[in-house]
């Protein structure tokens, strides 16, 4: 798996994030020919609802469904990302060995702080991963841009992509996550959560609502920090 080169790497806390934050602009990328993958920080080990083998599968799953290039999970400690020295260093080798074009994270403010926290640790990774001094024995990449992508909130959207065509193939991702999503059986060991109260309906509505401000079905939109280059208008 070494010296692979990903033109969009996408990291998440927990298996789904990215898949609800840009699902739709994966799949689409991946139609035309690009190579995704989804890195995990964490194995979601702390969820209400799910095993960590069953978020593996179910993670699976949902990769099959995008036609990623490549999953991977570091195995960060749920509800423990600190940004500490090792979990940054981790990133770095992850995208050193991935060589993506562009990366992307989670937006910096949400309500999870999990969420939060790989925002933080994304972008100090992909600061030192073109240091050619910090973990000198893996050759530096430079990273084009850092997107990040909305999971419970859209605010400050600065790009939109038009997924409508990509949209159905979005939500049968979002389905592979039944663990999450689904609504607690009764007798099952469930329990109910924000994410089991019509979560992926709401993702969808958020979806719909973007795209209206362009008059295409369905959209998703990210934010950047630095400016984001266009050749021609």
């Amino acid at each position: 798996m070494s010296g692979l080169f990903i033109d969009i790497l996408a990291f998440g806390a927990h298996p789904d994030d990215v898949e609800i934050g840009m699902g739709g602009t994966i799949a689409k990328h991946v139609h035309h020919g690009y190579r995704a993958a989804i890195c995990d920080l964490t194995e979601a080990e702390m969820s209400s609802n799910g095993t960590v083998e069953t978020r593996r599968q179910e993670a699976a799953e949902a990769s099959a469904v995008l036609g990623l290039s490549v999953r991977s999970c570091l195995g960060l400690p749920d509800r423990g990302l600190t940004g500490a020295g090792d979990q940054i260093e981790a990133v770095v080798r992850e995208i050193r060995r991935l060589r993506p074009r562009l990366v992307f994270a989670p937006y910096w403010v949400d309500r999870h702080p999990d969420h939060n926290a790989c925002s933080r640790i994304i972008e100090e990774a992909v600061f030192n991963a073109k240091l050619r001094n910090f973990l000198p024995e893996l050759p530096a990449v430079q990273v084009e841009q850092l997107y990040y992508y909305y999971i419970n909130d859209s605010n400050e959207v600065s790009l939109i992509t038009n997924i409508s065509d990509f949209a159905e193939q979005k939500m049968n991702a979002l389905k592979s996550y039944r663990s999450q999503f689904a609504p607690p059986a009764e007798g099952k060991d469930r329990v109910q959560t924000p994410l089991t109260d019509r979560y992926v309906e709401r993702v969808a509505a958020r979806d719909m609502l973007l795209g209206q401000s362009k008059g295409w079905a369905y959209a998703e939109g990210f934010a950047i920090k630095r400016p984001h280059e266009i050749t021609l208008f």
